[in-house]
């Protein structure tokens, strides 16, 4: 059956096409039906694959159908949690502050794994034959960010840049590659001289063999960055908000991309966050206008 076309002002016609094309229309916590976002770290078809044993969990616990969703990019997820048409989603730490100031959601809980607790680092990296090995040496160099709401990939390594004096927007040209995938591989085939990433998804590309790691190195790491949380609409029926936290809470040791084991979801509040909007501030963010 054919989606019907949601209502959308002109600004947001990208995010109704894209809701168009996966048939996400009016979806409100339906009877039966769980709807989840996931925010585009790699290619649309790997994420739903990485994330099938959480989406299986929460079917599960929860009795209910859950419908992921792949969007364009972190606003795409975004706007369709503001438009309620998606119940829950999985977010960075600066999309969902992001998310928060303009959608009105509160966060569940951040993944621990095997690998990461519930903070992780962004990362710099660069090809070794680019002679990169500062920050200081990328200055007049070819860079790619990730998304502009990516924390990893854009607002911590911006941050490091401006504070060693460099500044992004003219000291150097850069681009947006849209993924953490993306960004890596431009640098691994030399379209761009270094890129930001998280430290995840890099180490993930290492062992997929799409990134060779004795032709990067990393030139930049951050201090630790609270993880991504999953998080829901704040007008969903108590009920569910309940029996959504506590399926989260449930789960262990879950398959989780290539590798990864997610041990257990820690709690949050939205106080964990508290940096994100510290460094938004360095930044001299209007968090209004990232949308």
């Amino acid at each position: 059956m054919a989606a019907r076309m949601c209502s959308a002002s002109p600004h947001r016609l990208l995010a109704a096409l894209v809701f168009l094309l996966v048939g996400v229309c009016d979806a409100r916590a339906a009877e039966g039906v769980l709807n989840i976002g996931l925010v585009p770290a790699e290619d649309p078809r790997l994420m739903i694959a990485d994330n099938q044993a959480l989406i299986d969990s929460l079917r599960a616990s929860l009795n209910m159908e859950v419908r992921p969703f792949v969007a364009t990019d972190y606003n795409g997820v975004i706007e369709a949690l503001r438009a309620k048409k998606l119940d829950v989603a999985l977010l960075g730490p600066f999309s969902y502050v992001l998310a928060a100031s303009i959608a009105q959601v509160d966060p569940i809980a951040i993944a621990e794994t095997q690998k990461q607790g519930v903070s992780y680092h962004s990362l710099i990296i660069a090809r070794k034959d680019r002679n990169i090995r500062t920050l200081a040496d990328l200055k007049g160099r070819t860079f790619a960010f990730v998304d502009p709401s990516s924390t990893s990939g854009h607002l911590f390594p911006k941050s490091a840049m401006l504070r060693a004096g460099l500044n992004p927007d003219t000291d150097m040209r850069s681009i947006f590659a849209g993924s953490h995938d993306a960004s890596a591989i431009a640098v691994q085939n030399g379209k761009v001289d270094a890129a930001a990433v998280a430290d995840a998804l890099y180490e993930a590309a290492v062992a997929r063999g799409v990134i060779k790691g004795d032709e990067v190195l990393v030139v930049w790491k951050s201090d630790p960055i609270p993880g991504a949380p999953a998080v829901m609409r704040r007008d969903l029926p108590e009920p569910l908000k309940q029996r959504v936290r506590s399926a989260f809470g449930a789960m262990r040791d879950i398959p989780w991309s290539k590798g990864t084991i997610i041990k257990r979801w820690a709690p949050v509040t939205d106080a964990h966050f508290a940096v994100i909007r510290e460094t938004a501030k360095i930044l001299n963010l209007d968090l209004s206008k990232m949308q």
